[in-house]
């Protein structure tokens, strides 16, 4: 059985920083390009990080660029996002998704997504 589990939102102040997990099982994580998507109170679910195989190629919405960092550990089977400088318009619900491609694609439909993590960010 898959499981993706997102663990390390919170409530932080705006300039503030978070950083979250998602452990991956029962799944090749190691083969696999992993990414972050967030959805907002009556928002559309959108693209956040993409990260390929090995962390050779990262990709990010323009909005997070500079402030977010991508990373996996594959020996760890988890997938990060390092999120700095936060601002309230940050606040979603965080998903990461696991890809079945070696490098990542941005897609309307994946094979996995994990449950979700709450980040608020306050002004």
């Amino acid at each position: 059985q898959v499981q993706l589990v997102e663990s390390g939102g919170g409530l932080v102040q705006a300039g503030g920083s978070l950083r979250l997990s998602c452990a991956a099982s029962g799944l090749s994580f190691s083969t696999r390009a992993m990414g972050w998507f967030r959805q907002a109170p009556g928002k559309e679910r959108e693209f956040v990080a993409g990260i390929s195989w090995n962390g050779g190629s990262t990709n990010y919405a323009d909005s997070v660029k500079g402030r977010f960092t991508i990373s996996r550990d594959n020996a760890k089977n988890t997938v990060y996002l390092q999120m700095n400088s936060l601002k309230p318009e940050d606040t979603a619900v965080y998903y990461c998704v696991a890809d079945r491609a070696p490098n990542f694609r941005l897609l309307t439909k994946y094979d996995y997504w994990g449950q979700g993590t709450q980040v608020t960010v306050s002004s």
